[in-house]
């Protein structure tokens, strides 16, 4: 070989015959195809605007009271971003994995909102009629707005209409259990 230069296929002793070639790139087309079938329809790992999630939750006061749990209960199911949920909770979730669980602090501007003074309403005591009435009774008016009783006196009852979270610091403990988009 003296005075020959050596072709490229001479210098690595590898020749692919055309034939070879148009196999290799049937199976790498096919490759691509198989992965990207197979991780388009898996299952999501990490939360984002959109999915639908079932989560298992603790809600607590900041002084550890617990107000709401579904431990040890069916999984709450929502869909991520449509508002069927309060802001910080919805919020809280996105860019979870599966099965992570993160502890959560939401102020009420994220919650449930602060106390709307004017949802504070005094009611005749006369609309009750015979009804017996006490301190933190629930009672729903004529338009269908639930409220609770928060004081009486001889001729007035006062209902606030707020939510019962309304003004109140939340801390949930959440465990993401199911994504899927």
């Amino acid at each position: 070989m003296s005075g020959e230069q050596a072709t490229p296929t001479q210098k690595t002793g590898f020749r692919i015959m055309p034939v070879h070639a148009l196999t290799i790139m049937i199976i790498i087309a096919a490759a691509i195809g198989v992965f990207f079938v197979t991780t388009s329809n898996a299952t999501p790992t990490v939360v984002a605007n959109g999915d639908n999630v079932s989560v298992i939750y603790t809600g607590a006061f900041t002084n550890g009271t617990v107000f709401d749990s579904n431990v040890g209960k069916q999984p709450l199911t929502f869909i991520v971003g449509s508002g069927q949920l309060i802001k910080g909770f919805d919020s809280a979730v996105i860019g979870m994995k599966l099965n992570q669980t993160k502890n959560v602090t939401i102020p009420p501007a994220e919650g449930y909102g602060m106390v709307n003074e004017s949802l504070i309403v005094p009611v005749p005591r006369s609309q009750f009629g015979n009804q017996t009435v006490h301190i933190g009774m629930g009672v729903t008016s004529q338009g269908g707005q639930r409220g609770t009783i928060t004081a009486i006196n001889a001729t007035t009852v006062t209902v606030d209409f707020n939510s019962p979270l309304a003004g109140k610091t939340l801390v949930f403990e959440i465990k993401v259990v199911a994504i899927s988009r």
